[in-house]
């Protein structure tokens, strides 16, 4: 009992008010000098450290990861990188250079083919591949950071930040290193006297710097229609009939791509013409998407609940208040980790893409020589065994009398057969399986797994495959819309013949749709300027999306 007694409970808060005792040779109050963020950031961070840096697949804390380059190796090493997104040069550069050693990330898109060689090389360690919801449920369990670099629009001199449009992933990065004992450095565009509203509180942040110029911010989810391809709008015709129409989905969520645009785009038209508004399409876990600005103006939107914002989109969702999740000074409220929680269990369905589908329907954006990673994909691409709330959707899912049966998420892969650069999309085997002992990892890293996936939509038709018995009829549906690839060369004429007959595909024809009505004619816009016009000029695109 006396040794109990002697014990100190507060090792984590003793040690971080020793680095804070380090940093009054830098400033007196929270506000780090610009010039002398990397100081800082040498005395505050300690080799060995967990450092979560923000780095989302939109918004970047740009300003100090640049400046977390072009710290000492020999005061900083041995750092154990917990990022989202792998997206900027600098966030490889720092492994580079010894400053860091160790990584778990959820998506490395930009850097992806960089980080294949990397690892390759030995020049860093994996820690593993994650969805955004366990990377960021981890923070709070076995990754608990100490240090979080974070950024926003604003702060004020009591460090409470304006995040604006862009939160994102803020509030939870510095709510898992603030109230743990751990340093928040939070970076910001300007410094002002009063904020529009106060998105995280100042006594969460530690320190606030005002960087060199603006936080870097994507606008990723902007499609221009100018790109819309005939054989998308078929697509997205089968999508609308076969899918939203058959099963009555209501809440849904697209993930970034042309096809899930001609979707968007093709409701006011197309839908309009099958008279599905009302009926399908009403509520959305998804970025503001310009090209969903003819459904929300023609009334096809209840609400949209966004993971982050989209540049050149703040005035327009601020007039629209009554669809998107405003504050009191009209801006948007974005929430990664909410938005991604209501993408796996409050929706009915969810729309995504992969680089690669094998004959079991199993996927992943995993491929020899490229480690992209999954993103939310995963949390949002299975059938969540949480759920207990019913919609006509779910239940649509249903294909047994057991009293104890149980509906399912809609689950969709949208592919055409071939990629760029003409390789099959259909293997008949993952190159994530080659690259689990390649990168070694413990389990392959598959996106989403192929029971969970409910439909397949190709050029070719849609694949039901929550109807399916058994795995050989899984693989004869799959093959049976898989066009030229291996797998479709495969297929057998009869059996398709079969499953046409038992509903288990459905070629447009089947759905009523002739594939010579798929035309770019059916866009509700067809180009960028005209958003604007849909918008009445709220929408004001970045300038590479300007052709007029």
């Amino acid at each position: 009992m006396q040794a109990a007694k002697q014990r100190s409970w507060n090792t984590r808060l003793e040690a971080k008010q020793k680095r804070l005792e380090r940093m009054k040779g830098i400033t007196s109050n929270r506000i780090i000098p610009t010039s002398q963020i990397v100081e800082a950031l040498e005395t505050l961070i300690m080799p060995g450290d967990r450092v979560v840096l923000e780095g989302n697949n939109q918004k970047q804390a740009s300003f100090l990861s640049a400046a977390l380059a072009q710290a000492d190796p020999k005061k900083l090493f041995d750092l154990h990188m917990i990022m989202s997104s792998i997206s900027r040069p600098e966030h490889l550069d720092i492994f580079e250079y010894g400053i860091a050693s160790k990584v778990d990330f959820s998506y490395a898109g930009p850097q992806s083919l960089r980080m294949a060689q990397m690892l390759e090389d030995g020049k860093l360690t994996m820690g593993e591949i994650h969805t955004y919801v366990e990377l960021y449920g981890r923070l709070f369990i076995d990754l608990i950071p100490s240090v979080a670099l974070v950024a926003a629009d604003k702060a004020d001199s009591e460090g409470n930040l304006y995040t604006g449009p862009n939160t994102e992933e803020t509030p939870t990065l510095v709510e898992a290193a603030g109230f743990s004992s751990g340093i928040v450095i939070a970076q910001v565009n300007e410094l002002t006297d009063e904020l529009p509203r106060v998105d995280i509180p100042g006594s969460w942040i530690d320190f606030v710097v005002v960087a060199d110029k603006p936080y870097q911010l994507e606008p990723l989810f902007t499609r221009d229609p100018r790109h819309i391809t005939d054989i998308q709008i078929l697509q997205a015709m089968m999508v609308i009939r076969g899918i939203y129409e058959k099963h009555g989905v209501k809440s849904l969520n697209h993930g970034i791509g042309y096809n899930t645009a001609a979707i968007e785009l093709l409701l006011p038209t197309y839908g309009e013409s099958l008279g599905l508004k009302g009926k399908i399409c009403r509520h959305w876990a998804l970025n503001p998407h310009p090209t969903l600005i003819p459904a929300i103006e023609s009334g096809w939107v209840e609400s949209v609940h966004c993971f982050g914002g989209e540049v050149g989109m703040e005035k327009y969702v601020a007039a629209r208040r009554d669809v998107f999740f405003t504050g009191h000074d009209g801006s948007l409220r974005s929430n990664r980790t909410l938005c991604q929680l209501a993408g796996q269990y409050a929706v009915d369905l969810f729309v995504g893409s992969s680089l690669q589908i094998d004959e079991a329907g199993n996927s992943s954006t995993v491929t020899r020589g490229r480690l992209a990673g999954f993103g939310g994909a995963p949390n949002m691409g299975h059938d969540p065994g949480g759920r207990r709330h019913s919609s006509q959707a779910w239940l649509d899912m249903m294909t047994d009398n057991d009293p104890l049966a149980r509906g399912r998420k809609l689950v969709v892969q949208v592919v055409e057969t071939f990629q760029n650069g003409n390789k099959p999309v259909f293997v008949e085997s993952l190159d994530a399986v080659g690259a689990k002992a390649d990168i070694g990892l413990e389990t392959a890293p598959v996106m989403i797994y192929g029971h969970d996936v409910t439909h397949i939509v190709t050029e070719e038709g849609i694949a039901y495959l929550y109807k399916t018995d058994s795995m050989e009829e899984r693989r004869q549906a799959i093959a049976a819309i898989a066009g030229v690839t291996p797998l479709g060369l495969k297929h057998d004429v009869k059996a398709t013949e079969k499953l046409r007959r038992e509903g288990l595909i459905a070629l447009p024809e089947d759905l009523g749709i002739r594939r010579t009505d798929a035309k770019r004619s059916l866009l509700a816009a067809k180009n960028v300027e005209e958003l604007v016009e849909w918008s009445e000029g709220l929408y004001e695109p970045p300038a590479k999306f300007r052709s007029w």
